[in-house]
């Protein structure tokens, strides 16, 4: 391939949108997934979130864990295409005690959508995420889902955003109505009412049944609301709210700017029903105009990689073990970040600094999976690693001395041991416990000479050892009791030897060592951290561990 971008690279990055879906818990992220992959013809049933056990579980969903408590809490990679756009979208887990493989994950995505409930606004977990988009700068797409039941007043909502995630916002469509009153939305770009119907299944065919208006005031506006059972003074009273809600919107409201939306300081803002279906297509529409192709990354020098670049560099955001259980097998994620990828290339591992043949390159869907013989920039494939030399931060590359910037580890907050209730099985949890750390569902941490025998645990939420107990038995085949430990934080030490064995001389610290074996620091209480912090100057104590040695 010439130094050039080819023709071909630039068309299939420019058809690319990878991006991941931010909310808090029962939002209706996973729902809002699937009707995506509906209208991406990827699916032909849409599952429920909270299925019964005689209807379908949720299609992204593919732990048996997930799908018994109706939760997500692994990021599932799906790839669709739509209208000649290929989508790589990453439905995050919602729940704050996994919010650890959200944020590895926001790394891979170039944008967010970011779902809120209409009846609960902006909550916990959704700043928290929405924090991370703005730190990388990446732009979001909000869709304000539920309309159809009791909700906030959309006034309301929009200064919300302003007020506790500190962005201006854009409507690009408005509500008729809510709850019960909900009618539809009206598009103001193409000044079309989309009309909602209870009935999901007739959603799909909204734009077909859409009412192209002159204006809001084009006397067919008010007409064709009544015609949406509505007696005429309700659909008058609806008509009027509208107005009103819309005027203050066109006087006090942002201008759509797409330099400001590229740069995460101005959100469009979409309603609608992911359950019914409704406003999901025209947002899709929407949302691929919009949204970036693939960005550029930057290297641990400071070079930025554009998508474009001719030379093949991706980089591991993600570990899964055990996705086919009767293989047994390791999958590595990586984000393709420039240029092109085939089937067996030979690619730069930077940590190891040595090439590795990349043989077995899957995509995934559900538990479903398929050999991938090519892939571009912004592109998300799996690599089975059968011998574990893949980690999550690792680079390969087609050059050499290419390293991108690590992605990030999170300091834990929960730890606990494990007790073994066969003691005959102790080999197969050595080897559950270390294949589920590099996932990072658990932080390991060993004490100094005491072999591989009873490592202490962490995690940044104390739900991630309930799953850890779950997998190690119906993986592993080994039963654990979890016995937590009364640590509060962890912080990787940088400093003298001398002043490190203070610390494993104290009860209110434990000194252990992480993968590396670099020096961590456990401690009980908040105030046994501000008090080591505060008496030893010369000592940092890091939320994330060094990229080498830390002692003096």
């Amino acid at each position: 391939m010439s130094d050039q971008p080819s023709l071909l690279l630039n068309e299939q990055v420019n058809k690319r949108r990878t991006f991941a879906i931010i909310s808090h818990p029962d939002a209706g992220k996973t729902t809002l997934t699937e009707k995506l992959l509906l209208y991406g013809g990827a699916i032909h049933l849409a599952g429920a979130v909270r299925a019964k056990a005689n209807q379908r579980h949720t299609t992204s969903d593919w732990m048996e864990i997930e799908r018994q408590r109706g939760i997500s809490i692994s990021t599932s990679v799906l790839q669709f295409e739509y209208q000649g756009s290929v989508m790589n979208l990453l439905d995050t887990p919602g729940h704050k005690d996994f919010s650890e493989d959200t944020y590895r994950t926001l790394i891979a995505a170039d944008a967010a959508v970011m779902l809120i409930d209409a009846a609960k606004g902006v909550e916990p977990q959704t700043r928290k995420l929405f924090e991370v988009c703005r730190l990388r700068g990446i732009p979001i797409f909000t869709f304000i889902n539920k309309m159809d039941r009791p909700s906030k007043d959309p006034l309301d909502l929009i200064d919300e955003l302003e007020k506790v995630l500190g962005i201006r916002s854009c409507p690009m469509t408005w509500p008729i109505g809510s709850g019960d009153r909900f009618r539809g939305v009206y598009d103001r770009g193409s000044q079309e009412i989309l009309f909602f119907h209870t009935d999901g299944e007739a959603n799909v065919k909204g734009r077909l049944q859409a009412k192209k208006m002159s204006g809001v005031d084009d006397p067919d506006f008010l007409t064709a609301l009544a015609g949406q059972k509505n007696d005429e003074y309700e659909a008058k009273e609806l008509y009027d709210q509208f107005l009103t809600e819309l005027e203050l919107v066109e006087f006090a409201g942002d201008a759509f700017d797409q330099e400001r939306v590229l740069r995460g300081d101005l959100t469009p803002v979409f309603f609608g029903s992911a359950m019914n279906n409704f406003g999901v297509e025209l947002f899709l529409e929407k949302f691929i105009e919009l949204a970036p192709p693939p960005t550029a990354r930057t290297t641990s020098d400071g070079k930025s990689i554009d998508a474009t670049h001719p030379k093949f560099s991706a980089f591991v955001f993600k570990i899964q073990a055990n996705m086919d259980p009767s293989h047994r097998d390791r999958v590595a994620f990586i984000r393709v970040a420039s240029g092109k990828f085939t089937r067996n290339l030979q690619a730069r591992h930077s940590r190891l600094e040595k090439d590795i043949k990349l043989a077995m390159p899957v995509s995934f869907f559900g538990q479903e999976r398929v050999v991938v013989e090519e892939a571009w920039a912004g592109d998300i494939i799996g690599l089975v690693d059968t011998n574990g030399s893949l980690r999550i931060g690792d680079t390969l590359s087609s050059e050499k001395n290419l390293e991108y910037t690590g992605v990030p580890s999170f300091s834990p907050e929960h730890f606990a041991q494990t007790l073994i209730l066969d003691p005959l099985k102790r080999k197969q949890l050595e080897k559950g416990l270390e294949q589920l750390s590099e996932e990072g569902v658990v932080q390991i941490y060993r004490q100094k000479d005491m072999g591989n025998k009873d490592p202490v645990l962490g995690a940044v939420g104390a739900l991630q050892f309930e799953v850890l107990q779950h997998r190690l038995k119906a993986e592993y085949s080994v039963d654990v009791r979890i016995e937590r430990l009364g640590f509060a934080h962890a912080r990787w030490f940088k400093g003298d030897a001398e002043q490190l064995r203070d610390f494993e001389r104290r009860e209110e610290t434990k000194v252990v060592f992480d993968r590396d074996q670099l020096p961590v620091v456990l401690f009980r209480s908040d105030w046994a951290l501000r008090h080591a912090q505060e008496n030893n100057k010369n000592v940092e104590f890091l939320t994330q561990a060094p990229r080498k040695s830390s002692l003096g």
